[in-house]
């Protein structure tokens, strides 16, 4: 199934006193040719979220406060009587996404214009759930891994302000573009014409076929070529201009997963725009088209790669007096590569658009402030353009939940982000830290190695709602753990800048692509007996099982540990506990604590172990060591019983067990 490009009837930069019909704004959704132009004075695009307002800016100081608070999912403008502000903006305009976690019944209201009336009215879950016109087309509006979406444009000349009552739900998103004051927006109606219904028609078809573009009128340029191992192993097209690239396909042969992520980070694309000193593409080959760490297959508006190992971008790239596309081989092996490179003429003159960029990196221009530390840097460049999306690839070996950072746009030197999100996920359009693989043509995770353990690869892409800048773009996404975790980002960033502007990225040597994500060994506290080791004797209920604990840090030994679930108070587990050698010993135990485990009563060979201990705690935590006093031991199995008595009247009542570890300290 193909792509098929759109005219570009949209795609001169909004100039002032410019009319845009509902037609014009519908188009946006799928013109990849109006990324490539230069933004008009006075265009912008932002956010309102639920982000927590204990992050702050204070302009008199010039610090950060509190800018990790993780409060996102209810905060709001202000309140007016029962009703929540949730945003305000003045036009001309047009709301290009909504988004939630959990929209439930409460309405949310969108007032445009100053009418008294609201232009939508309905349960906020409404907006999501395909039953009310317009927003019933699959494509604009979806869910995917829990993250609810609507793509629907929803325009306005003068001001939109959007109200939620009570029981509304939990977290929300709504992006926008303020266009150059005169320009002419129509005013919403849920009630389209038949015009504007096709055009919504029109778009969800072309998004439900998203994959390589119909280039049967372009002209191509294509060729089969072994690349040698080294830096020396390249192919290079040159293309004489005025121009643009419409698209680049390519298929190179690979070893099996997981033997190809190397092979695909050694491969780089590399491209030059005009002669330039430093390219303004340098990507590994698979990053490029959107996903890594290896071949995955997606189909996105942009980007993606096809069933039959086509990698394809639909990005609309042009240039001036030439363009040079290079493949280059920094690996040790010989691959065969199939490049096409399809072109067209350029639709006016190339000083109106800007060039296009694409850029791979790790931990590049990390914050220098403390108070700003968390804020792990996506893209930073100066000069005019648009940022156009993100592919974020994830190593997390311990697992668990990698995220929960906001994205945070700073545009044109703000020191307060115009863009502040609610949470990794929810930026990537899906939420609640799903391992859930999803697929759409603005955004996809294409790769999760199960519980957010491995690797990660999420990517999302900013057509009707991309980010024009005049002067500079700084995108963050908050990174909550440290690279010694280690969870570890490394990005591709695709945005466009005026030729002259600043792209301060350089290419990263092969060893930094393709060496860094190692499994850590475990840590293994030294003459322990692991409890995940030790013999089931019986047991009245209950299954007793090995956890893997990685996702919940490095506190546990050999990160694991015993764990028993399903017994109900009144069951005993009995465990056997082996003596190397005869001896007086002091008796440590390690156990976990969690919000849904139990109170258990320990006995060493019949006899009690001191009082019950309460397991309950509010988060997963080891409990320590705990001492069980001083025991004359023989060599050989003796028997350690855990009887579950009940939980604690704050606890999730699943009264769950953790043994982490047994010490044996001989006393003299």
């Amino acid at each position: 199934m193909l792509f098929v490009a759109l005219t570009a009837a949209v795609s001169l930069a909004v100039s002032a006193q410019e009319k845009l019909t509902y037609v014009d704004l519908v188009k946006r959704l799928t013109d990849l040719e109006h990324l490539a132009t230069l933004p008009a004075a006075g265009e912008t695009t932002k956010q309102w979220s639920s982000y927590d307002r204990a992050s702050k800016y204070d302009a008199q100081t010039g610090k950060y406060i509190r800018w990790d608070a993780n409060g996102d999912g209810g905060g709001i403008i202000r309140q007016e009587g029962d009703q929540s502000v949730f945003a305000e903006m003045e036009g001309p305009g047009c709301l290009w996404r909504i988004w939630s976690a959990t929209a439930k019944d409460g309405h949310v209201r969108i007032y445009l214009d100053g009418a008294s009336e609201p232009a939508v009215d309905l349960p906020f879950d409404g907006y999501f759930n395909g039953k009310h016109a317009p927003f019933t087309r699959p494509q604009l509006v979806h869910t995917v891994a829990n993250g609810r979406n609507n793509y629907t444009p929803i325009p306005y000349q003068k001001s939109c302000k959007i109200v939620a009552d009570a029981e509304w739900g939990q977290y929300y998103q709504f992006v926008y573009t303020t266009f150059p004051k005169g320009t002419e927006i129509p005013t919403f109606k849920r009630e389209l014409t038949t015009e504007e219904n096709a055009a919504l028609d029109q778009a969800n078809e072309l998004l439900s076929h998203s994959g390589p573009r119909d280039l049967s009128k372009a002209s191509a340029k294509s060729g089969s070529v072994d690349l040698v191992s080294g830096n020396d192993g390249s192919t290079t097209d040159k293309l004489a201009g005025p121009g643009a690239i419409t698209m680049i396909r390519a298929k190179v042969d690979l070893p099996a997963a997981p033997a190809d992520r190397d092979g695909l980070r050694e491969l780089v694309l590399q491209i030059r725009w005009d002669g330039e000193a430093s390219p303004s593409v340098w990507v590994p080959l698979g990053d490029f088209f959107g996903t890594a760490p290896g071949a995955n297959p997606y189909r996105a508006l942009p980007c993606g790669l096809t069933e039959d190992g086509w990698w394809y971008a639909n990005w609309f790239m042009p240039f001036g007096k030439s363009a040079e596309v290079k493949v280059i081989n920094e690996g040790k092996q010989d691959r065969h590569l199939n490049l096409e490179i399809y072109r067209q003429p350029l639709p006016g003159d190339p000083a109106k658009f800007a060039r296009f960029h694409a850029k791979w990196h790790r931990d590049e221009f990390l914050p220098t402030l403390q108070a700003r530390e968390i804020d792990w840097p996506m893209l930073k460049t100066t000069g005019r353009g648009r940022f156009v999306g993100v592919m974020l690839h994830i190593w997390n070996p311990r697992g668990g939940w990698w995220g929960e950072g906001d994205e945070k746009f700073f545009v044109d030197g703000e020191k307060f982000p115009s863009t502040f999100g609610t949470g990794s996920e929810d930026y990537f359009g899906y939420a609640w830290s799903s391992a859930q693989l999803f697929y759409h043509p603005y955004h996809n995770q294409t790769f999760n190695s199960g519980n957010c353990k491995g690797h990660i690869s999420v990517n999302r892409f900013h057509i009707a709602d991309q980010i024009p800048f005049q002067k500079s773009f700084a995108g963050d996404i908050e990174k909550y753990y440290p690279n010694e975790k280690p969870t570890l980002y490394a990005s591709t960033v695709y945005w466009y800048l005026e030729s002259g502007g600043h792209d301060p990225y350089a290419p990263a040597p092969v060893a930094e692509r393709t060496s860094y994500y190692v499994q850590p060994p475990p840590r293994v506290t030294p003459g322990v007996i692991e409890g995940e080791r030790l013999k089931v004797l019986s047991k009245t209920g209950g299954n007793p099982q090995e956890q893997d604990l990685t996702g919940f840090g490095d506190q546990w030994s050999n990160d694991a540990h015993l764990w028993w679930i399903d017994a109900q108070p009144g069951d005993k587990l009995k465990l056997a506990l082996p003596v190397e050698r005869a001896g007086k010993f002091k008796l440590l135990v390690q156990l976990t604590k969690a919000v849904d485990y139990g109170i258990v009563q320990l006995s060493l060979d019949d006899q009690k172990l001191g009082e019950p201990v309460d397991l309950y705690h509010a988060g997963v935590i080891p409990s320590g060591e705990l001492a069980f006093g001083v025991h004359d031991l023989s060599a050989g199995e003796h028997k350690l019983t855990v009887a579950l008595t009940g939980a604690n009247e704050q606890a999730v009542k699943s009264y769950m067990f953790g043994l982490d570890y047994l010490k044996l300290v001989e006393v003299k």
